[in-house]
C-alpha cells in the first residue's frame, strides 16, 4: 500500500493506479497540457475538477522538493503549490517504483516553449526575460539558492502587458538565511549556461527572431539582473542637503513592485554625508494594496493597472476627498464586476479575470481613438468579447484546452509527454553513418562479474 505525505490530503488521489509506472498510466487518468522539458517522467492527472502535475523522482529528491516548495509558499515566493508525495510504490510483480511528487497545476500558466512561436516579437522575448530576472531576484532576496536556473523550470502567467514567472522545479534548491555573493554568482553562472543552450535550441528550431542571438540574450539577462539587484540592495551616498533622495529611492522600489520594510540610514560625524541601503525588501507592493482595498488577488502589474483605473474612477466621480476604501468598493461593484459579467461563461477560461479587465481597458482606448470620443467601458467589453476574446486559446487549462495531438500538420509522438517531439515520416530509417558503412553490429558479449550489479548487491548483503 503506498504512503501519502500531504498537508492537504485529497482522498480521491488514493484510488489512482499508483502500482503502475507513471509513463504507463491509462489515458483516462491523464490530461494533455503544454509543459516544459524534464529529465523525469511528468504527467498531468485530473481528479474531479482538480488538475495535478505528477513527477516520478527518487525519494530523497521528492521529499526535499516537497518541503522546499512548502517553505517557498510560506515565504510568498512565486512557485507552484505542493500537494503531496506518494512513496512506498510497488508494481504488480512487487518491484519498487520511484515516489511521485504532486503539485497543483498553476492555472493560466504556460511553459516558455508555448510562448516562443515562429514570429514571436522581440519585445515579447524581452518581457519574458524581465519576468525571469525578477523571479531570480525574489528567490535570492528570500535566501533561496536555485541551483538549476533555466526557462524549462519556470511557468509564465500573463500580467497586464508583462509576464509573471513562477518556479516549478525546486529539487536542486536550498533555503538559507541569506545568500552570499558567491552563491548568487553561482546561480547566475548556471543560468547563463542553461539559457544559452535553450536559446540555441530555439534558434535551431526557427522559433527565435534572427535579430536575437543567444549570446546577446544571455548577456541581457546578466545585465538586467545586476541592475535590479543593485537597485534593490545597493548602497547610495549623497550630500546631507539631498534628503529627498531617501524618498526617491523608496518610490523607485515601489515602482518596481517592491516594498521597503527596513532601510538602513547612516550619516558621518558632521551629518554632511548620508548613506542609505535597503535591508528588507518585499515583493508585491501593488498587489498587496489592491487585495487590501478590494479583495482581488492578482499579479503585480495587473494590480498596478487596476489601481490606476480605480484612481481614474475617483477623479471622474469627483470624490478625491472620499475614503479610499469606499471608492474601492464602488469601483469594484460598478466597474470591475460589470465588465466581467459581460463575458459569457464559455469564454472565461480564455484569460484570468484581472487580465480580461486589463485587455478591455486597452481595447476601449483603441476604440475611443478610432471613434474620436470616449467609448463606455461596457460597450468596449462587449466588442472585446466578440472580436478578440472569442478567438483566443484557453489558458485556464480547462478540460477543453488540452494539447492538440496534431499541430501544424505534425503529430505528437505522445500528447501526454510533448518533450518526446513529433512523429517523423522516416522514424524507422536509421541515420546513415559513414564510419559504420558496410559493417555489422558486433555481437553482444556477456559482462564480466565485476560489472554484474546483481552480483555486487548480493555480495554486499552477504
Amino acid at each position: 500500500m503506498p504512503r501519502f505525505v500531504s498537508t492537504k490530503p485529497d482522498a480521491r488521489l488514493i484510488q489512482l493506479p499508483w502500482e503502475v509506472p507513471l509513463a504507463d498510466w491509462p489515458v483516462d487518468k491523464l490530461v494533455a497540457l503544454p509543459r516544459g522539458i524534464s529529465r523525469h517522467v511528468v504527467r498531468f492527472i485530473r481528479v474531479g475538477d482538480e488538475t495535478y502535475a505528477a513527477k516520478e523522482v527518487i525519494e530523497h529528491l521528492a521529499v526535499h522538493e516537497y518541503r522546499l516548495l512548502h517553505d517557498l509558499n510560506r515565504l510568498g515566493t512565486p512557485s507552484v503549490e505542493p500537494v503531496g508525495v506518494v512513496t512506498g510504490r510497488v508494481d504488480a510483480n512487487g518491484e519498487p517504483l520511484d515516489p511521485i511528487l504532486l503539485t497543483r497545476h498553476l492555472q493560466f500558466s504556460l511553459p516558455y516553449r508555448a510562448l516562443f512561436t515562429p514570429g514571436v516579437r522581440s519585445e515579447t522575448v524581452g518581457r519574458l526575460l524581465d519576468a525571469m530576472v525578477v523571479l531570480l531576484a525574489k528567490l535570492h532576496l528570500a535566501g533561496v539558492l536555485w541551483g538549476d536556473v533555466s526557462l524549462s523550470n519556470i511557468l509564465f502567467r500573463r500580467d497586464a502587458g508583462e509576464f509573471a514567472a513562477y518556479l516549478v522545479d525546486a529539487e536542486t534548491g536550498e533555503l538559507h538565511d541569506q545568500l552570499t555573493d558567491g552563491q548568487r554568482e553561482h546561480d547566475l553562472m548556471i543560468a547563463k549556461i542553461n539559457l544559452f543552450g535553450e536559446f540555441s535550441d530555439l534558434e535551431a528550431g526557427g522559433m527565435l527572431d534572427e535579430a536575437l542571438k543567444p549570446e546577446f540574450l544571455v548577456e541581457t539577462i546578466e545585465h538586467r539582473y545586476r541592475e535590479l539587484w543593485n537597485e534593490l540592495t545597493g548602497i547610495e551616498e549623497f550630500d546631507g542637503s539631498e534628503m529627498h533622495r531617501i524618498d526617491s529611492r523608496v518610490r523607485r522600489l515601489n515602482a518596481l513592485g517592491f516594498d521597503v520594510a527596513e532601510l538602513d540610514i547612516t550619516t558621518d560625524l558632521d551629518g554632511s554625508t548620508v548613506r542609505i541601503q535597503p535591508k528588507v525588501v518585499d515583493a508585491g507592493h501593488h498587489s498587496r494594496r489592491l487585495i487590501r482595498l478590494t479583495g482581488l488577488d492578482t499579479e503585480e502589474n495587473q494590480a498596478r493597472r487596476l489601481l490606476n483605473d480605480l484612481d481614474t474612477y475617483r477623479v471622474r466621480t469627483d470624490q478625491q476627498s472620499a475614503d479610499e476604501a469606499v471608492i474601492a468598493h464602488q469601483w469594484l461593484t460598478r466597474v470591475f464586476e460589470p465588465v466581467l459579467d459581460a463575458v459569457p461563461d464559455d469564454l472565461r477560461s480564455k484569460r484570468e479575470p484581472a487580465q480580461i479587465f486589463h485587455e478591455v481597458l486597452d481595447h476601449r482606448w483603441y476604440m475611443s481613438e478610432q471613434a474620436g470620443h470616449e467609448v463606455p467601458i461596457l460597450d468596449a467589453a462587449k466588442d472585446y468579447t466578440d472580436t478578440v476574446l472569442r478567438e483566443l486559446p484557453d489558458e485556464a487549462m480547462s478540460p477543453d484546452s488540452v494539447l492538440p495531438i496534431e499541430q501544424h500538420g505534425r503529430r505528437l509522438v505522445n500528447p501526454f509527454d510533448p518533450s518526446q517531439g513529433y512523429v517523423d515520416e522516416n522514424d524507422d530509417d536509421r541515420p546513415y553513418d559513414p564510419w559504420e558503412d558496410g559493417t555489422e553490429e558486433p555481437a553482444a558479449t556477456p559482462a564480466h562479474d565485476y560489472l554484474d550489479i546483481d552480483a555486487l548487491r548480493a555480495r554486499a548483503k552477504g
